[in-house]
């Protein structure tokens, strides 16, 4: 429970040692509530699956209990459960769907060659801030109806709202982020667009239209979901191919890879830390009694790394198969950006690679100080032009 383990310390071998030895682990109230961890993968794929046991709607990430309850608890995608998660995710399940993103792969192709070409120009750079931050941020600002003229100020409010640094000033920029959604939910409910925040200011669930601040909380969701992770992912891949060059040999040599690699990519970095939901009936899980009403956290990267589900888990190996990871959930609450960032990773991966363009260290990374996602905070690279 301690941040800085992730920043400077190895949770892996703490969760092999809880795989091994309490699977099904308790620990007491502190300033976080008591919850139960588990770390296996069948553990948690099966948990996953178990909606009608496991319940959302009461918060899906640890937070001390002094701060209430989460305010999208029953509101937002992730924190609903059905059927009520049902009728919202199909409000925009299209949006994601393979037939769409391939639509769309055309600009998300242009909209990655033009971050890149702005990080070969500069040539000294952070990975994080300047590649992998830009890219999803920006293909889900034009799938929500942003105008191109606000990005960059929605890049600087993300990057301070949910990178590293003063909690007072994140928590402003995500005060502010919250208004840009409300001046954008207005405009959108007076003006429709073909475009996510349109639908959400004129959808109906169950007969009623969506409540501003509910618009506001899943457009705040969807911002945060489809950059979040995908930025991490990202930029943990790169340090993942920077410590092992002989990996991204493999797909210079062989580009039918990159599939498998971005898959790897997904397993390896894990960047969501925890995902906690509700008991709300008792189960038992390895003799030991998980009562109504207690939290149950699921350590995604240790269920990544389960020597009983992957061969030779703690080695990294672009041509993994089979890859049944969990790094975008499962069940019911399957990452709704899935093909999305899987496109994402697969066009940035291959834009450097068709372009021949090589990257190299350029400092000593640093990672992220939480225990909500993990992987690089800064990745400072030197880009080169090859082509």
């Amino acid at each position: 429970m301690d941040p800085a383990l992730y920043a400077h310390g190895d949770p892996f071998a703490q969760w092999r040692w809880l795989r091994a030895n309490a699977p099904v682990h308790w620990q007491p109230p502190a300033e976080l509530p008591g919850f139960w961890s588990l770390t296996r993968y069948d553990d948690v794929r099966t948990a996953y699956r178990d909606a009608e046991t496991y319940s959302s709607a009461q918060g899906i990430l640890l937070r001390p209990a002094e701060h209430g309850a989460d305010p999208g608890g029953g509101r937002t995608l992730a924190l609903t459960d059905p059927p009520r998660h049902r009728r919202l995710r199909a409000l925009v399940d299209e949006w994601f769907s393979v037939r769409s993103i391939r639509a769309l792969e055309p600009e998300l192709r242009e909209i990655t060659r033009g971050v890149v070409d702005r990080a070969l120009d500069r040539g000294n750079v952070d990975f994080v801030a300047d590649v992998a931050a830009r890219v999803p941020l920006y293909v889900i600002c034009q799938m929500m109806g942003v105008p191109e003229t606000d990005w960059e100020r929605l890049y600087e409010l993300t990057s301070q709202a949910f990178g590293g640094g003063d909690p007072l000033t994140r928590r402003f920029a995500h005060l502010e982020i919250l208004g840009y959604f409300e001046t954008l939910h207005a405009a959108k409910a007076a003006d429709p667009g073909d475009d996510l925040v349109s639908v959400l200011a004129t959808a109906e669930v169950d007969g009623e239209r969506l409540s501003p601040d509910d618009v506001i909380l899943n457009c705040d969701n969807l911002l945060v979901g489809g950059t979040e992770n995908t930025r991490i992912a990202a930029a943990g891949g790169m340090l993942a191919f920077l410590e092992r060059p002989e990996q991204w040999q493999e797909l210079v040599a062989g580009r039918d890879l990159l599939p498998s690699a971005v898959e790897e990519v997904l397993r390896w970095t894990s960047t969501a830390t925890h995902i906690m939901r509700t008991a709300v009936r008792p189960v038992e899980i390895h003799g030991r009694t998980i009562e109504a009403g207690d939290k149950v956290v699921f350590w995604l990267p240790s269920a990544n790394r389960d020597e009983r589900v992957f061969d030779d888990p703690d080695v990294f190996d672009v041509r993994r198969q089979p890859n049944r990871h969990l790094a975008l959930g499962f069940g019911e609450h399957f990452c709704l950006g899935s093909v999305l960032a899987r496109v994402e990773l697969r066009l940035l991966y291959g834009e450097l690679l068709g372009r021949e363009v090589r990257v190299e260290p350029d400092g000593e990374p640093e990672l992220l100080d939480s225990i909500v996602v993990n992987g690089p905070e800064r990745l400072p690279v030197v880009l080169k032009r090859t082509d």
